[in-house]
């Protein structure tokens, strides 16, 4: 049993470093921001469940499990955010390739938000009516 374990225990930890590979060779060689942004969190959350899974498995302990839970749970909930928070400052900013979009839902918000007026003060002209003319 502790032979097939230690089998099962390998291939983990290698499939959830390769799949780590994956996400790190996607940053180098994929051609736009969008699609670097996808390399980065896709495998890489799933690279991550392998290993812990297999850490979990070779340490064989109940007290480690919630925190690989945890520390899985963290990286499943920050990468795609800190993936989208990137992904919508790089299309503001005329990083992303718009060209290559299939579909750019995103335009009508962001043409919608650019053609309100700013909030804020506005300023006070001198023959506005109301005010004390001396």
């Amino acid at each position: 049993m502790d032979l097939f374990l230690d089998i099962l225990v390998a291939i983990l930890l290698v499939v959830g470093c390769l799949m780590s590979l994956i996400a790190g060779i996607g940053l180098l060689t994929f051609p736009d921001m969008l699609t670097r942004m996808h390399a980065a969190t896709k495998p890489q959350v799933l690279g991550f469940l392998l290993i812990f899974a297999g850490l979990a498995i070779h340490l064989r302990s109940w007290a480690v499990i919630p925190v690989l839970v945890l520390a899985w749970g963290m990286q499943l909930l920050t990468a795609p955010v800190s993936a989208h928070m990137i992904g919508r400052s790089g299309y503001r900013t005329k990083h992303a390739a718009k060209e290559t979009l299939f579909s750019d839902e995103l335009s009508l918000v962001v043409n919608k938000v650019n053609s309100t007026p700013p909030t804020g003060a506005t300023p006070i002209t001198k023959d506005q009516p109301g005010e004390n003319q001396n």
